[in-house]
């Protein structure tokens, strides 16, 4: 006979994945849903570089001045919307793929930025946050110096 660990949270994930399985044909309609509806998440791109953080939104078609960008308790938001008329039948599309709608993205920053002095910049489509590193939070280096490190003591 074998031991097992019991785990109820792994068993109440393996149920809800089993009836995800069974579910997906329709769930395909669900996630259409949101585009549908006119909301939807937009790629981001977080890099760290020299002493800041910089995260870079894909938001093409948006005037700057209709995106939104606050942080507030280390949650960086994005927001942004644009509104098309809605399309009839007798439009005469025979594609429509331009999205439009509000989009909303937030993203949980590190202790370590300083939001008071961060800034956007808004270029091709690509909005770009910069966040500098808090001086207090930036790494220190010290200087190896050779000798006695205790002076007073005695060999």
């Amino acid at each position: 006979m074998v031991l097992q660990r019991w785990d109820p949270i792994y068993e109440l994930r393996r149920m809800h994945q089993a009836l995800n399985r069974g579910w997906r044909p329709f769930a395909l309609a669900t996630d259409s849903d949101d585009v549908e509806r006119g909301r939807w998440a937009i790629p981001l791109d977080v890099v760290a570089e020299d002493g800041a953080i910089l995260v870079r939104a894909s938001v093409p078609g948006f005037r700057p001045e209709d995106i939104d960008v606050s942080i507030e308790d280390n949650l960086l938001t994005i927001k942004a919307e644009t509104k098309m008329e809605r399309e009839r039948q007798e439009d005469g599309f025979l594609m429509r793929e331009l999205r439009s709608g509000t989009f909303h993205r937030s993203l949980r920053l590190p202790d370590s930025v300083d939001a008071n002095n961060a800034s956007t910049c808004y270029e091709n489509g690509v909005l770009t946050v910069t966040l500098p590193k808090a001086e207090s939070k930036k790494g220190k280096h010290l200087k190896v110096t050779v000798g006695n490190a205790l002076e007073g003591e005695k060999r």
